[in-house]
């Protein structure tokens, strides 16, 4: 077991997955703080689903589990705000946390294991199919992101964070340690959309 990391935490109403880009308008001082930090260090920030509480203001209560996000690109947006897309790196669990003056959540963390590598089977080759019209949909944010259509891990990932899913839903595919039941998983939620497969 290595030893545990500290890094800051983003709570949002949202579910970063592996590999997954993210755009972030970023206006709180404490955030501002905190992305300038990362950037100066080139270090990375947790990104964690919200349990109980709002994004702005008073820390806020998340799951255990989050993704660790590296900064991809940063713009000032129109509105004066700080525009980042991050990326999603690693899965961690929360082992300890506790909260600045600033009400920034600070963690200590340690990474889960690594999923083992696997090709999608032939019977989730529909959930490709279904995975490839989205991105063509919806993909600039996947323009620069290599495509791993056959990697059972990467899909499961995709079409979680692309699926119109509730958020308790996206945090129970990002707890999944098999890529293979993440998959088949994903496709019964599909079936009760009458998504033809």
């Amino acid at each position: 077991m290595s030893e545990p990391i500290r890094i800051p935490i983003f709570p949002l109403h949202t579910v970063l997955f592996p590999e997954g880009p993210l755009p972030l308008r970023v206006f709180e001082p404490r955030y501002l703080d905190m992305i300038s930090s990362c950037m100066k260090s080139n270090t990375c920030f947790g990104v964690c689903l919200i349990r109980e509480g709002v994004e702005i203001g008073k820390a806020a209560s998340t799951f255990e589990m989050g993704t660790t996000a590296v900064i991809h690109d940063w713009h000032m947006r129109h509105d004066g705000l700080l525009g980042i897309t991050v990326r999603g790196e690693r899965r961690f669990r929360i082992l300890k946390e506790d909260v600045q003056q600033n009400q920034l959540l600070m963690a200590s963390i340690e990474y889960t294991d690594e999923e083992p590598s696997c090709d999608v089977p032939a019977n989730y080759l529909s959930l490709v199919d279904v995975l490839r019209e989205l991105i063509s949909q919806i993909g600039y944010r996947y323009s620069d992101l290599p495509m791993r259509y056959g990697d059972a891990g990467w899909v499961g990932y995709r079409l979680a964070e692309l699926l119109p899913l509730r958020l308790a839903q996206k945090q129970y595919f990002l707890q999944l340690n098999d890529p293979l039941q993440r998959l088949e998983r994903v496709g019964a939620v599909l079936e009760t959309m009458n998504v033809q497969l």
